[in-house]
Parts: C-alpha cells; structure tokens; sequence
C-alpha cells in the first residue's frame, strides 16, 4: 500500500473517506508493517511474536493457535518451522489426541516474548500519541469491543474475503 496522508484521507472520496472498512484497513497494514519492522531487531517476525504470546496462555494445538490468531494452517506450519529452527518452541503430543500437536514456548522463546513486548510497547505508544491522551485508552477498548463481539466471525459468502499477505 502507498502511504496516505491526513489531507488525502480529507480529499478521498467520500466513499473511502468514511468508510470504515478503508480506514481499518489502512491503519491495519501501517500498524502491521510497523511492528514488524521493530520486531526484526529480534530475528523474529510478527506472526512469529503471535504465535509465541498465544501459546503461553494454555496448552493450544497447531491448529488452535491458527484459528485464534487468524493464520491458515500452512502459514502456521511455516511459521512453527521457523520457532523451532530458532529454539523458540517446540510441538509436542498432545495429552488428549496423540495424532495432535500441542505448541510450547521454550525458555529462549519466553525471553524473546519479554524482549518483544518491550518494542511493541513503544509502538503502540508512539502510534496512539496521534489521538488525545484523554482518549488513546477508550479507542482501544472500543476497537477490542468490536473485534470481540460484532466483527468476532466473519460473515458467509459466496467468494470470502482473503486477508492481505503481510511481510510477517
């Protein structure tokens, strides 16, 4: 995507301008290709990060993992790979279906997280220093109120939407 300005997002057509699917969008891959920019400090990538913070909450399998972070089951193979290449998990059978595999964070992998976290805490501090401060903490929890309720499943259709590929 070509970087876009507040005075383009003022002369965008109307359509565009107050679409709230446009701007999401918009602010989705800026936000996407930022953090991963600041990741690759750390030799990983940002689904790589995800997959890390996802698979500390609880023993989830491969495809688990896939389905709460938004990531098809290829990806999260590739992905895997790469975590294991790395030291920074490890698959191993799952105590209830010996044909899964449970994701675990291994210690270099825990360190990696703490390390990312810190990064990303800066981004996302230096995104949000564009709103007010009195409202930085209310548009995070809107947004989160939206993702988790109306926007949690994608509809039905005919032709799905597919998700931009990201550098992560």
């Amino acid at each position: 995507m070509v970087p876009v300005t507040e005075a383009e997002v003022e002369e965008a057509p109307e359509a565009l301008a107050g679409d709230l699917c446009w701007l999401l969008s918009r602010a989705s891959h800026a936000l996407n290709t930022e953090m991963q920019a600041a990741l690759e400090k750390l030799g990983i990538s940002s689904r790589g990060f995800h997959v890390l913070n996802a698979a500390l909450e609880g023993e989830h399998t491969q495809i688990e993992l896939a389905r709460i972070i938004g990531l098809d089951k290829t990806t999260m193979v590739v992905v895997l790979d790469e975590l294991e290449q790395a030291g920074l998990a490890e698959r191993r059978p799952s105590p209830e279906d010996r044909r899964a595999r449970v994701v675990a964070v291994t210690a270099a992998g825990k360190r990696k997280i703490r390390q990312g976290e810190a990064i990303l805490a800066q981004v996302r501090a230096e995104v949000l220093s564009s709103l007010p401060a009195k409202d930085r903490e209310a548009f995070v929890d809107q947004l989160r109120q939206l993702v988790c309720d109306r926007l949690s499943v994608p509809v039905e259709c005919s032709k799905p939407v597919r998700r931009p590929r990201s550098a992560g």
